[in-house]
């Protein structure tokens, strides 16, 4: 099974502009997991769907999401709003809680989506009513292989405006539901705007580049009171991950819309060369 993974689109960001270079970063993505060779089963889309959560934004993305040849199964991000959300994509199952988190099965896998969204705030939330539904939702198929999504990563990326502090009570809290339940084979995320891969709860945490613009690499120090001139937002390649299920384990590689050179093809010139390395593998 292929599952695409699609981050931090921001559309909106540019009302009423038909040529919004987020939409623009997005429809690159999209065509390259449509591609032969990389079309998934299914893509999930964790979080900050919109820039500023109307109704519109939501609309059109749902226009863009049900022209694909695959389901996409959205999240949450703290761009989002919850109830314009649920006015758009009203077909998602829905919790008593107030929170727009749910479960699906897909193949062998089980893919629970998790509401972080603490609205007005653009950190994660994660608190005891949503800490017992995952509890009891991981707790109700214990023997199915898991991916739990969410926006907000539980980690410190080493950059000083967009990290978290990983004592955190929400993260503690997150921490011991998910070493709980051993099944969970990974941990998808977003917000951060860059690939990224940890440890997390005896399990691993990948986060994925966003569609939208990436923060740029940077690992010193910041004071808030003296704003020296660092790069913040870069204009890199728009990105994606493709998680492939091989029935064992989750293989998570990255990819980057837009063109790019093709350097080889398999042609007669590479024929051999690609002979000698599949037949140099052992048999599955």
């Amino acid at each position: 099974m292929l599952i695409a993974q699609i981050t931090d689109i921001h559309l909106g960001f540019q009302p009423g502009d038909p040529n919004e270079l987020n939409r623009k970063r997005l429809d690159s993505v999209l065509a390259a997991l449509t591609a032969d060779g990389r079309r998934p089963d299914l893509c999930i889309a964790t979080g900050d769907l919109t820039e500023n959560g109307t109704v519109a934004s939501y609309q059109t993305l749902k226009a863009v999401f049900d022209a694909l040849p695959f389901p996409v199964w959205p999240l949450l991000g703290n761009h989002d709003l919850r109830d314009n959300f649920r006015a758009v994509f009203a077909g998602l199952p829905r919790t008593e809680d107030g929170f727009v988190h749910y479960a699906f099965d897909a193949g062998t896998l089980r893919f629970v989506m998790l509401d972080t969204l603490a609205e007005g705030l653009h950190g994660g939330s994660f608190d005891a009513a949503r800490a017992a539904w995952l509890d009891a939702t991981l707790a109700a198929a214990p023997d199915r292989p898991t991916i739990v999504a969410l926006h907000h990563p539980p980690l410190e990326s080493g950059n000083a405006w967009m990290t978290e502090n990983p004592r955190a009570p929400w993260i503690e809290l997150l921490h011991d539901v998910i070493a709980r339940h051993p099944q969970v084979v990974r941990l998808l995320s977003g917000h951060l705007h860059r690939g990224m891969v940890t440890g997390f709860a005896r399990t691993t945490l990948c986060v994925c580049p966003a569609t939208a613009p990436q923060v740029a690499l940077d690992f010193r120090d910041l004071d808030t009171a003296m704003p020296d001139g660092r790069d913040m937002i870069v204009a890199e390649s728009p990105g994606f991950a493709l998680h492939y299920w091989n029935g064992r384990d989750l293989v998570t590689q990255f990819g980057a819309g837009g063109d790019h050179p093709v350097l080889a093809r398999f042609n007669s010139r590479m024929q051999g060369e690609v002979a000698k390395i599949v037949g140099e593998r052992a048999p599955a």
